[in-house]
């Protein structure tokens, strides 16, 4: 008779423990939609907010502008180059005025061609606003319409579609 309940009580912790454990092991939902995975690598970017910049740095200790596009893409699958003049050779080039969060800004800053990047956060009242890896203040957010960074503006790619 004590065999016999202690059989019982421990079935009953087993079952307990088991359902449980069941609970917990459900899969995270993914979003896989565009604007799901736009999401995600802007929230993969902005993990690196304030990081100091630095040339060819991919890490908090250091990034730079076509770092943060590489390790931030990377987190929904898109490989890309290692520099953003290679970076703008690929997507499918967008008319600034339909841009959307997570699309791909490129600028000629040293006067040769394409030399940095930016990844488009949000537009508000027509206004874009991009977050990147500026060399004099490291990983922040800047807009378009600032003079300096829309008259070295060359074009927009998408990524995600």
């Amino acid at each position: 008779m004590y065999l016999c309940n202690m059989q019982k009580i421990y079935i009953l912790i087993l079952s307990i423990f088991l359902l449980i454990s069941c609970g917990t092991n459900r899969a995270r939902k993914v979003d896989n939609s565009v604007s799901g995975r736009a999401k995600t690598v802007l929230s993969k970017a902005y993990d690196f907010y304030g990081t100091p910049y630095q040339y060819g740095g991919t890490t908090r200790k250091g990034m730079d502008c076509s770092g943060l596009a590489l390790v931030s893409f990377a987190e929904v699958g898109i490989e890309l180059p290692r520099n953003s003049a290679k970076q703008a050779e690929y997507g499918i080039k967008v008319n600034i005025k339909r841009v959307e969060p997570g699309d791909m800004l490129f600028f000629n800053t040293s006067g040769r061609g394409i030399s940095h990047a930016g990844i488009v956060d949000h537009i508000k009242d027509g206004e874009v606003f991009f977050i990147h890896a500026s060399s004099s203040k490291g990983v922040m957010v800047s807009s378009l319409e600032n003079s300096y960074w829309n008259k070295r503006f060359v074009k927009a790619v998408r990524y995600i579609y």
